[in-house]
């Protein structure tokens, strides 16, 4: 169901859809995201910008940090939390210029996140796509 909002949605606001998109991964795959913290911010932080070399801060939705699943081992200790980060801006720029459902929007770049949690490139998941 579409949401019409007469201002921008806040960060509160797009958290809160995060939540709802997150509950509609199916939860053979969600109990893997249980420990990943999901956080808006209005932007990417200037050195992610400077270390992805982007163009500008709207060039970016959503980042995972973190390490993959593949890569950890229960030997490792670890070192931070695995986190999804999505971009309100640039995602409702996004959504603006495009006028997709924003909860699509949201979905979409939670679930292309999520993916590189489970240790899919960029390339793999533009294949699953064309594939789907």
């Amino acid at each position: 169901m579409s949401v019409v909002f007469r201002t921008p949605p806040s960060l509160d606001e797009i958290e809160r859809m995060a939540a709802q998109a997150l509950a509609t991964i199916p939860p053979p795959l969600r109990k893997f995201l249980q420990n990943v913290v999901i956080r808006v911010e209005e932007f990417c932080e200037p050195a992610i910008a400077d270390e992805l070399d982007l163009d500008s801060p709207f060039d970016i939705l959503g980042l995972y940090r973190g390490v993959a699943l593949p890569a950890k081992s229960v030997l490792d200790t670890p070192q931070d939390i695995d986190m999804i980060l999505l971009y309100r801006r640039p995602i409702l720029d996004y959504w603006c210029e495009t006028g997709e459902d924003l909860m699509r929007v949201i979905r979409h770049v939670l679930i292309h996140e999520a993916g590189h949690h489970f240790g899919f490139s960029d390339e793999d998941m533009a294949r699953i796509e064309d594939e789907r």
